[in-house]
């Protein structure tokens, strides 16, 4: 995880915001009125008491009532617009935010997120996310406000005395400025180890879920329960110690604020001694001190809270600004499927060479199958076909053009590609299939499925094509889940089928059915068909052995 300083995440946080300027601006101008309405509520019920007291005052008794009345009315309600506006700022944002990090997610897939801890996202793109509510709802209009409306109460303050507005000045610099930065620096890496160790319980959870029948099966259920125990106690301790910060800063601060009050009194009646300042010059400072702190205490709070938000963000911004291994491929002009090939292709995943050296030619209209044992690079040569890695050495062509150099829509459009695992989501087998052909009609569905030896299978279910299927399509066979599979390439309906593994869970004559169905294909479509069954390769027309990452 790339380390930034505090200041750099809430300036690209902040930059986040040029969307919705306007609406910010809105929040900080009310609240700034709210706040000094609030505050003008208690001085001028200082100047009432006076009046009372029969001590001059520029006011009269009734218009302090007046003025006291309709600052009540305008705090109430500016601090209900204050909090929507935030609030509608946060959340929109927070949508914005998703999206970007989808979109970047993306992007990064799958070379990037292939070996990412699957848990540890969710939890960057659920609650550290959420997290960063607090920050655009409680955080950067209440700065603003705090630095205005501090500047304000000192002119006003200091209009009695410049020595009591600097007073009022060093209180609002040390209670809004140096407890936070002090409480900041004492936190420490706290807020980061919290938010990285909950991302580790998140994906330790949900891992603990996905392998459930197995911790049954193998009596495993209390060691698992343990570790993930020790894992949530670890958090705890990492929690305590942020709200132990967090206790001591507001101490801190309410000590701080009884500190200046006395100062600013003391400070007061010296001036008053020496007839410099009024009795006014006492009361009105000294309360309108006292009253004013709202805005800064707010920022005080923000010394501990920030450091959580602050890792949140840095875990968020993490996303947003890697950098593919592949980029998407726009501008070119789109070409026609016309024949593939790969070219002495040598491909490593990190230091471990996968292909050396390879070269297949794929002729339009021709059956390539490609056989090997489990690691030797069947898959990842399908892989670099669709473009998923960039090669390192060699060349991968569509048509004769280099993949590199085809837009990466027009290239996927060509291209159906069956993993060995088929992804099934939490959805109808209907809308699991339209995936591979957003528009397609119930007559293409069907057939599409008719050729994938899965039709009949669909219609002895319940709600047939609108049976719902489990997460993950755990409520399937995994040859059925692999026969809708091949059913969303059958629909995808491109010139190119990168088949992996395609009848490896089917029984013999499912698997017969599937390859009269590829033969019927043939000639209409360029299919590459990778398996361990030498039955499969019934159909081919030039046959590859791939052993350590060489043809043969």
């Amino acid at each position: 995880m790339k380390r930034r300083s505090g200041f750099i995440v809430m300036m690209r946080l902040i930059g986040l915001v040029k969307p919705l300027t306007g609406f910010m601006v809105l929040a900080i101008f009310m609240g700034l009125i709210g706040h000094l309405s609030a505050t003008f509520i208690t001085i001028f019920g200082g100047y009432a008491v006076a009046e009372l007291l029969e001590i001059d005052t520029p006011f009269t008794l009734g218009f302090l009532f007046i003025s006291v009345g309709i600052f009540a009315l305008i705090r109430g309600v500016l601090r209900y617009a204050e909090q929507a506006c935030n609030h509608f700022i946060a959340f929109k944002l927070l949508a914005l935010l998703r999206d970007k990090v989808f979109r970047a997610l993306r992007k990064l897939c799958p070379a990037k997120l292939e070996g990412k801890d699957k848990g540890d996202l969710i939890s960057v793109i659920t609650s550290d996310i959420e997290l960063l509510e607090v920050f655009y709802a409680h955080t950067i209009s209440p700065i603003a406000i705090a630095s205005l409306f501090s500047v304000i109460m000192c002119g006003f303050i200091g209009s009695f005395h410049p020595v009591l507005g600097g007073i009022a000045a060093l209180a609002y610099f040390v209670v809004g400025v140096i407890i936070p930065i002090i409480t900041s620096k004492l936190s420490g890496e706290d807020g980061i180890r919290f938010r990285n160790k909950s991302g580790e319980l998140s994906a330790f959870v949900l891992d603990s879920l996905r392998g459930l029948t197995e911790t049954l099966q193998y009596g495993q259920g209390f060691a698992r329960l343990e570790c993930m125990n020790a894992k949530t106690d670890a958090l705890s301790e990492d929690e305590e110690r942020l709200k132990r910060t967090a206790g001591r800063n507001q101490a801190v601060t309410n000590t701080s604020i009884l500190v200046f009050d006395l100062i600013m009194l003391f400070a007061a009646a010296a001036l008053y001694q020496e007839g410099q300042v009024e009795f006014l010059g006492v009361l009105i400072p000294t309360i309108a001190l006292m009253s004013s702190y709202g805005p800064v205490v707010a920022l005080a709070a923000l010394g501990s809270t920030l450091q959580n938000t602050f890792a949140a963000g840095n875990r968020v911004l993490d996303i947003l600004e890697e950098s593919p291994v592949v980029d998407e491929i726009t501008g070119k002009e789109t070409i026609a499927f016309d024949g593939a090939k790969a070219e002495h292709v040598t491909f490593a995943y990190g230091e471990e060479t996968i292909l050396d050296d390879v070269s297949v030619k794929i002729p339009k209209g021709s059956v390539i199958g490609i056989v090997g044992r489990s690691g030797s690079g069947k898959s990842t040569l399908l892989k670099l076909l669709m473009r998923f890695w960039n090669v390192e050495q060699g060349n991968v062509s569509i048509s004769g053009k280099n993949v590199d150099a085809i837009n990466t829509t027009n290239l996927r459009d060509m291209e159906s590609f069956v993993t060995q695992e088929t992804h099934l989501f939490h959805d109808s087998i209907r809308n699991n299939l339209r995936i591979a052909k957003l528009d397609a009609t119930d007559e293409e569905i069907q057939a599409a499925c008719k050729k994938a030896s899965v039709h009949d299978f669909i219609m002895s279910l319940p709600q047939g094509y609108d049976t719902l299927v489990g997460e993950l399509g755990d409520t399937l066979s995994g040859g059925e889940r692999q026969r809708i599979g091949l059913a969303r390439a059958f629909l995808h309906d491109a010139p190119l089928m990168l088949l992996d593994e395609p009848t490896s869970n089917l029984d013999s004559l499912n698997e017969a059915v599937i390859l009269k169905s590829l033969k019927e294909e043939k000639g209409d479509k360029t299919i590459v068909l990778v398996s361990h069954r030498q039955s499969t390769m019934r159909i081919v027309d030039q046959l590859y052995s791939v052993e350590h990452g060489r043809l043969s």
